[in-house]
């Protein structure tokens, strides 16, 4: 959430960093109604004096027996304190919808963000590895020999309906090896801590990390009022919600392996084939609780970590960073990491990893102490490392054999029991 006083100060810039993400200027809006709250705050403690004014003459009045007066003065404190009820009601009512307009408009992209409308503009920054050329067609994931007889659609879609797959054998082994891989390589390497969330959160919590109100269609909210939660980014940010942390303490470095659930309500007709796009998918998710003045430079450390997932599996990829029209609403400046899919010859996205400066922190009111100074808004970041579907499809396929056997990466040998390749009739050797 943006900072009022900024936007005071300079809506002109405000509202410039807005066009720069192809948006028209708000800040009219926003301090028409911060004028119109400021007033009847204003009006509130005027009436609230009166009151107290006329409050303390009643007992004077009454003192000397002018009676008229007395009735006057006790009439004008009941129409004070009415008049005081209205006003507090009305200053609650334009607060909240000041709140309500400020929660739905984005982050304001860093200076050096390219300028874009959409993907295309989007700048790459480096490559690792090189696509391995094949002397066949290499298959999608989900026409591979290896992996069909343990990547069920038919019967997830029995079960749940479209876009949801069950895994068996080898597939299930597969996943679950690379979920642990990535789990032990940000905490034992990268100095992550492990951490295990809920994947059911109350409002505030998917207010704090910007999935409400604006992207309520895309998350899926139980009957009781939770709501399953679409990375465990919302979680693990949240754990410092409200708090006051002490500078010492930070940066907090956290990892989870969760469930995942997202409706994809924006994607029909999308990558509906395989396990590209899924309602429920899992991922290894990083988040870092900095200070302002290190939060750019663990951005760059968080992409590292997710780009060493990829470099110890052997799988080509590139980094880009992201224009200011493809950026998430809540990030100042945002890193996609994407890995080589030789079924499709072409990158695709495999993690994103965000800067989002105070944004977050202000709408959790997450603040940290510096040493002899007053409380400040904490700096948040996020990160995938890395989604694990999409994890095994880029193993599958760049392993993929002319026979239809797939060849597992050599780091993945020791969770997978030993195990060091897929037959074509989808058995663990």
């Amino acid at each position: 959430m943006h900072d009022i006083r900024i936007i005071r100060d300079n809506p002109a810039a405000f509202d410039a960093a807005l066009g720069r993400r192809g948006l028209s200027a708000l800040s009219p809006q926003v301090l028409a109604l911060d004028e119109a709250r400021r007033a009847t705050i204003l009006a509130a403690e005027t009436a609230k004096a009166e009151q107290n004014a006329a409050s303390k003459e009643v007992g004077a009045a009454k003192a000397r027996g002018d009676d008229a007066e007395f009735e006057r003065l006790r009439a004008l404190v009941a129409e004070k304190k009415g008049e005081l009820a209205r006003l507090e009601e009305e200053a609650k009512a334009r607060d909240a919808e000041l709140r309500d307009l400020l929660l739905t408009i984005p982050n304001l992209p860093l200076a050096e963000v390219p300028e874009g409308a959409d993907e295309t503009d989007n700048v790459e920054l480096r490559r690792w590895g090189t696509p391995r050329d094949f002397d066949f067609a290499p298959r999608e994931h989900y026409d591979l020999p290896a992996a069909r007889p343990g990547m069920d659609f038919e019967t997830a879609a029995k079960l749940s309906g479209s876009r949801f797959v069950l895994l068996r054998g080898a597939m299930a082994r597969l996943h679950r090896a690379l979920a642990q891989f990535m789990l032990d390589l940000h905490t034992t390497e990268h100095g992550l801590t492990e951490t295990m969330t809920p994947v059911l959160v109350r409002d505030e919590a998917m207010y704090g990390t910007n999935q409400l109100p604006k992207f309520a269609e895309d998350s899926y909210q139980t009957t009781n009022g939770w709501w399953l939660i679409p990375t465990s980014e919302v979680t693990l940010t949240n754990t410092v919600a409200g708090d006051i942390l002490d500078e010492g303490a930070l940066p907090i470095r956290m990892t989870a392996h969760t469930l995942c659930f997202r409706s994809e309500a924006g994607s029909a007709g999308k990558d509906t084939a395989g396990m590209l796009r899924q309602h429920q998918f899992e991922k290894v998710e990083m988040v870092s609780i900095t200070t302002p003045e290190t939060s750019l430079e663990e951005h760059e450390r968080m992409t590292r970590c997710a780009e060493t997932v990829l470099e110890r599996l052997g799988l080509p990829y590139r980094t880009v960073v992201l224009c200011t029209g493809d950026m998430g609403f809540g990030a100042q400046k945002t890193h996609d990491i994407e890995v080589w899919l030789p079924g499709q010859n072409c990158y695709r996205e495999i993690s994103s990893v965000s800067v989002c400066g105070d944004f977050q922190a202000r709408r959790m009111n997450a603040r940290y102490r510096p040493a002899g100074g007053k409380p400040e808004f904490v700096h948040t970041l996020n990160g995938s490392g890395l989604a694990v579907g999409r994890c095994l499809i880029a193993v599958l396929e760049n392993g993929q054999q002319a026979d239809g056997s797939v060849h597992l990466p050599q780091a993945l040998h020791p969770w997978m029991g030993g195990k060091t390749r897929i037959t074509a009739q989808g058995v663990l050797e």
